[in-house]
């Protein structure tokens, strides 16, 4: 049963690895509280200002610039194409430097264009911004991989949908805030050539408060620096009484071993680190002793053999990103984040189109509604994950609820596309009932991503989140060949056929050490 308290109190952690088995979401002095809180927040002004331009791109920047609606569409898909490269090199790049210091780089050197975007005077001159403010888009691989890093399997999927989803909404928020940011400026007297420029700085000079935030206030691990994570399995796994030799390592990325063969007398170190003992000869509690969770020898070496990342090789890293157990996370992704991302880029515009009514702002305000809504249904999604995995003790639970969400998504998408409905009621409904299952489906993606190859969670992220990426893309491309309505049930179509041929592939692999 769900207790409030955990939401304030310090979590239960997992006695081998530190990963907390609650979510302390309003215990920001806490350190996994503080981390998931810099987590999400750090995507929420990344989305942000990734998507701070179509909200005054249809109306203001058009015609300041003068672009045509192929212009408007075409940078609509460049915005996404940076971001996809970005979060293929993201992914390697948290295994092997941890996801905090992949985050902020990301962000600052995203929040380079950011600062820039009132410079864009010609069409090419936005293009080269918008592809560079892409960047941003790369910042989610971090975020989930440093959420998975610090919460435990049971509440993973939670963890990382409630930061998706908070994150998410931004660029449902960045509807609300770059028109308000723009008028504000009109109100100071600028015109409107120089306000939607000047609009840009803010979310740029956040990202930077957010990024020294993420540096000075926060750990790699929850047992420290990332270069040391391997030594701190191996000494708590010893503290645990747990004698045994990690064998089987994947990758053979755990080299130093724990031996006690032929002596009664404790270990002294591990790796190159002393065991601490008090003065009877018992080793010293951690000091998570209090609030350590109970698991068995097998699941304390299944945990450190299994979950500890590796820095991976550019052939494991391939082996991992093309196994057909990431390609699944990876399709799912292109079909629900994908349709997400072309949707969020047109809705406002295919609102002005059917209802004629409705202005700028008004328009805008309800294609935001899709944005927001990720603060309830992606959370949803990795809520309901994590109960039926803990539940049901199997993996199959997840990926049955990810593949529903999908075909439920694809039949939303048909049946707009072929109502092209020019009622307000009821393309508002359905456009909520698309964003519930759709939204829903990302958080149960990402509550799956950290059971496979959780040695290498960082290249299957990466590779699930790019691969969401490129779904946009090419979605983002129908969206400018066909009618508005004609693109929905074509992606509706390309959703149930992906999710249908997917759902007999096994969760994870059973040569996987430590899955289950």
């Amino acid at each position: 049963m769900f207790n409030p308290a955990t939401l304030f109190k310090a979590p239960e952690v997992n006695p081998i690895t530190h990963k907390a088995r609650t979510l302390p979401f309003f215990n920001i002095v806490n350190i996994y509280g503080r981390v998931f809180f810099f987590s999400w927040f750090g995507f929420f002004v990344a989305f942000w200002s990734w998507y701070a331009f179509p909200p005054l791109l249809n109306d203001i920047i058009k015609k300041d610039l003068k672009l045509t609606k192929i212009d408007v569409a075409n940078s609509n898909i460049i915005a996404l194409c940076a971001t996809l490269i970005v979060r293929l090199i993201a992914g390697p790049c948290c295994d092997r430097f941890g996801p905090r210091y992949t985050f902020a780089g990301t962000l600052l050197i995203g929040a380079i264009p950011t600062f820039l975007s009132g410079t864009a005077y010609t069409r090419n001159e936005l293009f080269a911004l918008r592809f560079f403010i892409g960047i941003l888009g790369g910042s989610f691989v971090p975020c989930q991989v440093w959420s998975t890093g610090f919460f435990d399997k049971n509440i993973v999927g939670t963890a990382n949908a409630v930061a998706a989803g908070f994150g998410n909404a931004g660029g449902g928020v960045t509807y609300f805030l770059m028109p308000a940011i723009y008028k504000s400026f009109l109100k100071r007297g600028l015109k409107p050539h120089e306000a939607w420029r000047v609009s840009f700085v803010i979310p740029g000079i956040i990202i930077l408060f957010v990024t020294a935030g993420l540096i000075l206030l926060c750990e790699d691990t929850p047992v420290g620096k990332w270069s040391e994570r391997h030594l701190h399995a191996e000494q708590n796994l010893a503290a645990h009484g747990v004698q045994a030799r990690l064998v089987d390592a994947p990758t053979g990325g755990i080299t130093d071993k724990v031996s006690t063969e032929g002596t009664n007398s404790p270990p002294s170190t591990v790796g190159d680190q002393k065991l601490q003992y008090d003065a009877t000869g018992d080793r010293k509690t951690s000091t998570y002793a209090d609030h350590e969770a109970q698991l068995s020898e097998q699941q304390m070496l299944d945990t450190a053999r299994g979950e500890i990342v590796q820095k991976p090789t550019a052939k494991q890293v391939f082996g991992v990103m093309f196994s057909p157990h990431t390609l699944v996370t990876a399709f799912c992704y292109f079909c629900s984040f994908g349709a997400e991302l072309s949707i969020n880029s047109i809705l406002g515009t295919y609102y002005q189109k059917n209802f004629k009514t409705l202005g700028l702002s008004e328009s805008g305000d309800w294609a935001a509604m899709f944005g927001l809504l990720n603060v309830v249904a992606r959370p949803l999604g990795g809520i309901i994950s994590d109960l039926l995995y803990r539940n049901l003790h199997t993996v199959w639970a997840k990926k049955a609820l990810l593949h529903t969400c999908g075909v439920i998504t694809g039949v939303f998408l048909i049946v707009i596309g072929v109502l092209n409905p020019h009622n307000q009621h009821t393309m508002f409904g359905l456009i909520a009932g698309l964003a519930f299952f759709l939204e829903g489906g990302n958080g149960a993606n990402f509550s799956l991503v950290p059971h496979v190859n959780p040695h290498a969670n960082g290249v299957v992220s990466g590779m699930t989140g790019a691969t969401g990426n490129f779904g946009g893309v090419i979605f983002a491309v129908i969206f400018r060949y066909n009618a508005y309505d004609k693109s929905f049930w074509i992606i509706g179509c390309i959703t149930i056929a992906m999710n249908l041929a997917l759902c007999w592939i096994p969760p994870f692999s059973k040569k996987q050490v430590g899955g289950r």
